[in-house]
């Protein structure tokens, strides 16, 4: 026989304190003591590749990430994974040319990601500046 028990107010049953088997909320976002956020793994199967295990992140980041790197043309792979549900890490896998290391790769990617998100902050800004200056949508 088997039970399932359905508790209404999102696994809580409402004014009994009692909780369902889930981690604390903050476990998903903040690196506990001695938890690094990013390591490093040489990939010993393909040349000049590297596995990157980032922590307290999620398929937001890594699929920006992938898709960055995808746009260089010196990352001849870039793919990512969330292992588990539950875990909350991606595990990206970079392949680059010979002359390029996949540090390197990651790092240039990231920062082009950072000018791409500015961009889109200032565009942003001008465009609801323009609309409260305009009197657009009234």
């Amino acid at each position: 026989v088997v039970w399932v028990v359905v508790f209404p107010y999102g696994g809580r049953e409402k004014g009994s304190g009692v909780t369902m088997n889930a981690p604390a909320t903050f476990e998903s976002f903040l690196l506990l003591d001695g938890e690094k956020k990013i390591t490093i793994t040489k990939d010993t199967k393909v040349p000049n590749a590297a596995i990157f295990t980032v922590n307290k992140e999620d398929h937001t980041l890594g699929n920006l990430l992938m898709h960055q790197l995808l746009n260089d043309p010196q990352v001849l792979f870039a793919g990512y994974k969330v292992p588990h549900p539950l875990e909350h890490k991606f595990v990206l896998r970079i392949q680059t040319t010979p002359d390029y290391s996949p540090q390197e790769a990651l790092s240039n990617a990231i920062t082009d990601l950072i000018s791409e998100v500015s961009t889109l902050e200032t565009r942003f800004k001008e465009g609801i500046r323009e609309r409260r200056e305009g009197g657009l949508g009234d």
